[in-house]
């Protein structure tokens, strides 16, 4: 009996070790980025990340590209590909479908004329200079939103700001329009297609220092609360081991990925976990319980 048990034992970490071998073979990476720009500009700025990720796996790595946010959501889910860079509201929709998705890293944020430095950025509601003077004047107005999966474009103006004034955006604004991304609302905003938009005060300061606006351009008429920004995150087929080499390739070489940082307006690159996310996660549920 006592050679049964020991010889079950003994198959039954052979057949653990093999699995977990198996399936930490994979080839190649797969990558997937919320389309906050447009997808040649998300190539393009990627590069170097691609290019470490690359060298440090020795595998190939390739970035899928995406149309929309939820096009990103379903890929993560459902193993399509196996990293996304996702918005904070993108990464609730995917783990309450698979709670295995694992946020893993965030960029640290430099400091800007609309964000402070750190880890958290917020929703901005932003009009034209010479538009609205505050958010009264903006009743029945037009205003943009990026995706209904966008934490700042989307999700937090539906529930942070419907809160503030009481009522649906829907009801408040004249038209709610959905761009497709925070360029296209901000685009829209400045050809005077709408009003007004929400957008992330991060991409707001990325436009202040590409030159597109001057900080006299637009005005802020409300802000959300501080949102914890953007998660890389796992998809939950990835192996633990696999895991293990891209943490490490990505949070120990800043140096390498200096351009990345450079290009989305970051300082640094830290460690995070469902933790960060968890206040969010709350909201997007009471929200969801209250329709």
């Amino acid at each position: 009996m006592r050679v049964r048990k020991l010889l079950a034992v003994a198959l039954a970490v052979l057949f653990l070790s093999t699995t977990t071998h198996a399936k930490c073979t994979q080839q190649s990476l797969r990558l997937a980025v919320i389309p906050k720009k447009s997808m040649d500009e998300l190539l393009r700025e990627h590069q170097p990340l691609i290019e470490l990720l690359s060298t440090a796996l020795s595998m190939p790595v390739e970035i899928v590209p995406s149309s929309s946010y939820e096009s990103v959501v379903d890929a993560i889910v459902s193993g399509g590909v196996d990293i996304a860079w996702l918005g904070p509201a993108s990464y609730v929709l995917a783990y309450q479908r698979d709670p295995r998705i694992e946020p893993f890293a965030s960029l640290t944020i430099s400091h800007g004329y609309f964000t402070s430095a750190g880890h958290h950025y917020q929703a901005l509601l932003l009009a034209r200079r010479d538009g609205a003077v505050d958010i009264e004047t903006l009743r029945q107005k037009r205003v943009a939103l990026s995706d209904p999966a966008s934490t700042s474009g989307g999700v937090v103006p539906m529930a942070e700001f419907s809160e503030k004034i009481n009522q649906p955006l829907t009801e408040f604004f004249s038209s709610v329009v959905y761009s497709g991304s925070h360029d296209k609302s901000l685009d829209a905003l400045l050809d005077r297609k709408v009003d007004a938009a929400f957008v992330s005060s991060v991409q707001a300061d990325a436009y202040l220092n590409n030159g597109r606006i001057q900080q006299d351009t637009l005005k802020v008429l409300w802000r959300s609360q501080p949102i914890y920004y953007d998660p890389f995150v796992f998809s939950g087929t990835v192996c633990a081991g696999l895991k293990q080499k891209i943490r490490n390739a990505m949070l120990n070489n800043p140096e390498k990925l200096a351009s990345f940082f450079d290009s989305q307006h970051a300082s640094g690159i830290v460690p995070v976990g469902y933790a960060e996310y968890s206040s969010l996660v709350r909201m997007m549920e009471s929200a969801s319980g209250s329709l």
